[in-house]
């Protein structure tokens, strides 16, 4: 006589539901959004102030951030702000060509009144 099949448990059925919902969720990605000015900075100046401060931990090295953030003045802040405008508009750009409708051929059957 063949054993019965031992039916699923919850945890596994739940993590292969979630594991066909990501598949599905990872074919309609939109583009990424834009950086702000301080994130670019935030990225240009994390492993420097890392250094000065080895023991600081990941909300410590934020505050110090923040602080040297505003500490800034409009001309140092200027080449993260103007890098922040090219992603703001790289983003843009992406994202309206993929809302933009696919444009129909002059073979797609259709009649010009002419």
């Amino acid at each position: 006589m063949p054993k019965e099949a031992k039916p699923k448990r919850k945890a596994a059925e739940k993590s292969e539901a979630k594991a066909a919902k990501g598949a599905k969720a990872a074919k309609g990605k939109g583009p990424k959004r834009a950086l702000s000015a301080y994130m670019f900075f935030s990225q240009d100046w994390r492993e420097r102030i890392k250094a000065e401060n080895p023991d600081a931990g990941f909300g410590e090295v934020g505050k110090l951030l923040g602080a040297k953030w505003k500490e800034l003045d409009e001309d140092e802040k200027k080449p993260y702000i103007e890098m922040a405008a090219k992603d703001k508009a790289r983003a843009e750009e992406e994202k309206a060509s993929m809302s933009a409708p696919p444009k129909p051929s002059k073979d797609s059957g259709e009649e010009d009144d002419e």
